[in-house]
């Protein structure tokens, strides 16, 4: 009988040790927010939960000598499991509704302001309770452990119902399929890292000045497994021995777990390396946001050795080399007109180039290339060393517009630290009748797009009386998806009384344009008018895209979508299908084809329309 007792207290202090591991599931949980495509997890995945843990570093030293930081106090239910579900059903519900994000640059979106991390959810989603006395039994614990598989088995096969309800769409399969298969390589090393983040939670527990055998083995077995992990991406470039140096481990976990069988203290040591985890991880997704806009508004070294290059070349050129031929057809209304406003030689390569080679008729074509006086140099030199097949160009520099500086008053620049923002190149685009008086019709492009197809039908598209024409942007369901009153301010009554915050909207960088209707309208005094309402109050975001969209107000028809693809330079999961159906991609965002931070899968839609054997491309280290 005495035997019969034994084994039950053993057999209940076991049971009840295995809440020991609860908050490894939060702490893995949470450091999924440094993996993309974690909020896809496989509904088999959610019944057998496996700890995930990233590769942040939490060393034993760093933890003994500074100390672990006390959250507030939480009390884990007995049935963590179904909080554990719970929880994770929450943070993928919302993932789904913000759309889908990609990769890491994902959390980069066009516009900061909507960033929001949502580290603190989970925490309070947990439901506090106390761990049920030993004393009630192991009767007691059968029956709460029914309750918790029985209440995590209704929310498991909720969300298996609800998944059978929703078809993803191809974007988010192919992220799920991605993330599924990175989980099948990445497995055992998965384990050998929860195993590291398990033996340093014993040795938190363990006192200060401990020097036992079982410390001294936890850290020469976490040392081992760390080394055993090393550059590992996936279990394949695992040694033999790393099996069994995890074997070891194991062992170790299970003398510790014997040694340490405080519930309490041990939930109280793994919610603090959580706290710990996420100020980690939001130091690091700071540091990310700001380098990433650091690169974004840098001119690579590339760049700059380019233009210094093509300048000096331009100057040593006599005055009549320098002129481009077949200028006779710049003012015939009757052929295709272009304009691009940029100052960076290679984006206004790319889309001359783009557009020249994918024409039927490409003597149809002039381009014409808008650039500032400090760029003007190195953009006509390219032009003449690389001229653009029977296609025409022009460049032309903001300087000679003598009338611009009468219209657009540079003091009314709108407040911003981005130069984009508040550049004459940016609001150039509203004075087009005025820059080109003799024509009737022009496409502007952005310097960021690549032409794939043939765009003389563009020109015979129905204007319908509308002066813009441009691909919406109010679809919910697309990643492009923007509001009006995402950059305008409808609580000031100027704004509230004349437009709709329901309007739909719209995007630049491929824009046709009646400027015949534009001229009739007298649209370019009415941009003038707003431009000094914003400069007295704030009234909308700095851009040139609010004002584009009141400027346009009513005055914009719908381009089919497949004239204008955007997200290119933000978006990861753009289907290919789409990209390849699209007349012309837009590259949209701050990760730009041209930068180190660009997204490596669509570079080359870009790259192929660059000449990277050219000798000036050589000399200053340009390489695809």
């Amino acid at each position: 009988m005495k035997l019969f007792r034994r084994c039950q207290r053993i057999l209940i202090l076991a049971l009840l040790c295995v809440s020991v591991f609860t908050p490894v599931v939060f702490v893995s949980q949470r450091l999924k927010n440094l993996t993309p495509n974690w909020r896809n997890e496989s509904i088999e995945d959610l019944s057998n939960i496996k700890y995930r843990t990233d590769s942040v570093k939490l060393s034993v030293e760093q933890e003994s000598s500074e100390g672990l930081k006390e959250p507030r106090k939480v009390l884990y239910e007995d049935t963590y499991l179904l909080s554990a579900v719970n929880y994770t059903l929450k943070k993928d519900h919302v993932d789904k509704e913000s759309g889908n994000v990609g990769d890491a640059t994902d959390m980069l979106e066009r516009t900061t302001n909507g960033t929001k991390y949502e580290s603190n959810k989970g925490d309070k989603q947990l439901q506090q309770r106390q761990v049920s006395s030993m004393s009630r039994g192991k009767k007691q614990l059968n029956k709460q452990d029914q309750n918790v598989h029985s209440q995590s088995r209704k929310v498991i096969d909720e969300r298996i119902r609800r998944k059978k309800d929703v078809r993803p769409n191809r974007a988010v399969q192919h992220d799920q399929n991605a993330h599924s298969n990175l989980q099948k390589v990445t497995k055992k090393i998965n384990e050998m890292k929860d195993q590291v983040i398990r033996a340093k939670a014993y040795l938190s527990s363990a006192p200060p000045s401990s020097k036992s055998s079982l410390v001294k083995e936890l850290k020469l077995q976490i040392k081992e497994v760390e080394r055993a992990i090393g550059g590992a991406t996936k279990d394949s470039d695992l040694s033999k021995s790393a099996l069994q140096r995890m074997r070891k481990m194991e062992s170790s976990l299970s003398k510790a777990r014997r040694t340490y069988p405080d519930c309490s203290s041990m939930s109280k040591k793994l919610r603090a390396m959580t706290q710990n985890a996420e100020e980690q991880i939001q130091s690091q997704k700071k540091q990310v946001s700001f380098l990433f806009s650091l690169a974004s508004s840098t001119t690579p070294k590339g760049l700059h050795c380019l233009s210094m290059q093509l300048t000096a070349e331009y100057f040593a050129l006599a005055p009549k080399d320098r002129q481009f031929p077949n200028q006779q057809k710049l003012h015939d209304s009757k052929l295709y007109h272009y304009a691009v406003f940029s100052d960076n030689v290679l984006g206004c390569t790319v889309v001359v180039n783009s557009t020249v080679s994918t024409a039927l008729k490409p003597e149809k074509i002039v381009f014409h290339v808008v650039t500032d006086a400090l760029n003007f140099p190195a953009i006509s030199m390219w032009f003449l060393l690389n001229p653009p097949g029977k296609a025409t160009i022009q460049v032309q520099s903001i300087d000679s517009f003598e009338w611009l500086s009468t219209k657009y008053n540079t003091s009314l620049r709108q407040n911003s630290s981005d130069p984009r923002y508040s550049s004459e190149l940016n609001h150039l685009r509203f004075y087009l009748p005025d820059i080109f008086p003799a024509l009737n019709k022009i496409v502007l492009f952005d310097h960021d797009v690549v032409v794939q197809k043939d765009l003389s039908k563009l020109w015979s598209v129905d204007m319908k009386g509308k002066v813009n024409g441009a691909v919406e942007t109010c679809r919910e369901s697309e990643t492009s998806f923007l509001r009006m009153d995402t950059f305008i301010n409808f609580s000031d009554p100027f704004v509230a009384k004349r437009f709709d915050a329901n309007a739909c909207t719209w995007a630049f960088g491929m824009n046709l344009f009646d400027l015949q209707e534009w001229r009739r309208k007298d649209l370019t005094t009415l941009y003038d008018k707003y431009l000094k309402s914003g400069y007295k109050r704030p009234l909308w975001v700095a851009g040139s895209l609010p004002l584009g969209w009141i400027t346009f107000y009513n005055q914009t028809v719908a381009l089919d979508r497949r004239w204008h693809i955007l997200g290119l330079g933000y978006n990861s999961g753009v289907v290919r299908a789409d990209i390849d159906r699209a007349a012309v991609i837009h590259y949209d965002g701050i990760m730009k084809p041209w930068l180190d931070i660009a997204i490596a899968r669509y570079k080359d839609y870009w790259r192929k329309y660059v000449n990277y054997d050219d000798s000036y491309l050589q000399r200053c280290n340009i390489h695809a």
